[in-house]
């Protein structure tokens, strides 16, 4: 099964030799799984040809803002639409978790509830999962045939399904705590409130459950759909 991956940001070049790019972060994520993997780096305008070039797809997080004025954010949500019509499974993270919402119909906006950053708990379907998360921006009204399966007191909407071929999910479920340290260090000091990154620093070396979501994502994958 091919997965393609369309990469709508880029690591800060600091991390990008120690830690790699967003795509091969998912593929460090879902390996020894049989997938085959393509990235498509749409964020520099590099589009897949169609549907057709993946069996499913992944759509990556990204510093750029769902309703921000760029040339690559319209072909992506044409594609988004397409993608769905077919019928092929689809996960969104952060940033595609975000696009997915507004090109089907929901909205997105800057959360005047502020930031999420560092290790972060929430109820999946009844129960408790800490994932890494870094984002202002939230969904905040669903599109039509989105359902709420994720959520905390500050992210209501903080994973989504639409039925069962697309899957995404507010958090960060490919960043490690390295990661996130670099993010504090080279992203955060003067754009994130200073209170935030302290307590995420505190949490960094207490375990999140990417290998839970790694695990959720293959059989999501790999599922038979009629």
């Amino acid at each position: 099964m091919k997965i393609g991956i369309l990469q709508t940001g880029h690591s800060p070049e600091g991390l990008m030799g120690s830690i790699g790019n967003y795509g091969q972060m998912f593929e460090l994520l879902l390996a020894n799984s049989g997938f085959d993997f393509e990235t498509f780096s749409v964020v520099d305008g590099i589009f897949p040809t169609g549907t057709g070039d993946a069996d499913g797809w992944i759509i990556t997080g990204s510093k750029h803002g769902a309703y921000e004025d760029h040339a690559w954010i319209p072909p992506l949500e044409k594609l988004i639409r397409e993608i769905h019509a077919k019928g092929k499974p689809m996960a969104g993270i952060c940033f595609g978790h975000q696009i997915i919402a507004q090109a089907l119909g929901g909205k997105v906006e800057k959360f005047n509830g502020g930031w999420a950053v560092g290790r972060t708990t929430y109820d999946w379907q009844g129960k408790e999962i800490s994932l890494n998360a870094w984002h202002q921006d939230q969904v905040v009204e669903l599109p039509e045939g989105a359902e709420i399966v994720g959520s905390n007191a500050h992210c209501k909407a903080a994973m989504l399904a639409y039925g069962d071929t697309i899957w995404t999910v507010q958090p960060h479920p490919e960043f490690s705590n390295e990661f996130i340290r670099g993010l504090i260090e080279q992203r955060g000091r003067g754009v994130v409130p200073d209170a935030l990154l302290d307590d995420a620093t505190t949490k960094l070396n207490t375990p999140v459950d990417n290998p839970e979501i790694a695990t959720y994502l293959v059989e999501f994958f790999k599922k038979e759909r009629t």
